[in-house]
């Protein structure tokens, strides 16, 4: 039976390792029953292109801070 995975959250936080990507998701069948929700996985990201998105994102997160 085929599946639909989506990410449901995701986080970025620099660690000892290097820059830690945090994600959840949930599988979905094309049914529409829910076999997985909010599993969790890790990642150090190792691609600088990736590490430099996770820094703009990050970039523009802060410019949106509320004063």
């Amino acid at each position: 039976m085929n599946t639909i995975k989506k990410i449901t959250s995701f986080t970025a936080h620099q660690t000892a390792e290097g820059m830690r990507l945090s994600a959840t998701y949930s599988e979905i069948s094309k049914n529409g029953t829910i076999n997985k929700s909010n599993e969790r996985f890790n990642i150090v990201v190792v691609d600088d292109e990736i590490s430099k998105s996770v820094f703009k994102i990050n970039e523009f997160l802060t410019d949106k801070i509320p004063s």
